[in-house]
């Protein structure tokens, strides 16, 4: 009998901050559904290697981050990004932990299927705890799109027994 692909999706951003904790803000809403029994969700904060861990030990990754990436705010991009070059342009103030620690954990475990959504922010936007208006509909149309993504995911194949 083999383990079921576990799939992590972790959020990442500064709750303190505002919207710069988009990712940490849809992870809690994602935490509070119904999701596949694979699925794990993570609070990661401000990132760090700390992160390395249970993204080494998980199949799939699903990365949630806020970005200041020129798109008008509130635009949800999904990308598949393999390397720090292949992420926005900025990811707020946890720009080069977030980047740095995906490029070791693709070096050290090799090809993994992670997906990036990244939700355009206003970075000069004032200190908070709550989201803005069009942080909170970016967050709902995300996790729309998370779920939608959960549940297409590939079935692992019955063992024969």
């Amino acid at each position: 009998m083999t383990e079921s692909p576990r799939t992590l999706v972790l959020g990442l951003g500064n709750i303190l901050m505002g919207d710069e904790g988009i990712g940490v803000h849809i992870v809690q809403a994602l935490e509070n559904l119904e999701l596949p029994a694979d699925v794990t969700c993570l609070d990661g904060g401000t990132g760090g290697f700390i992160l390395l861990e249970p993204l080494q030990s998980a199949n799939r990754v699903i990365l949630i981050d806020a970005a200041a990436d020129g798109n008008p705010i509130g635009t949800v991009t999904r990308t598949t990004p393999r390397f720090s070059r292949d992420y926005p342009p900025t990811l707020t103030a946890h720009d080069v932990g977030v980047k740095d620690l995906l490029d070791v954990f693709h070096m050290q475990s090799g090809d993994h299927d992670v997906t990036l959504y990244a939700i355009t922010i206003d970075p000069h936007q004032p200190i908070c705890i709550s989201l803005s208006e069009l942080a909170t509909k970016a967050a709902a149309s995300a996790i729309a799109q998370i779920l939608q993504e959960l549940q297409e995911a590939p079935q692992p194949a019955a063992s024969l027994v």
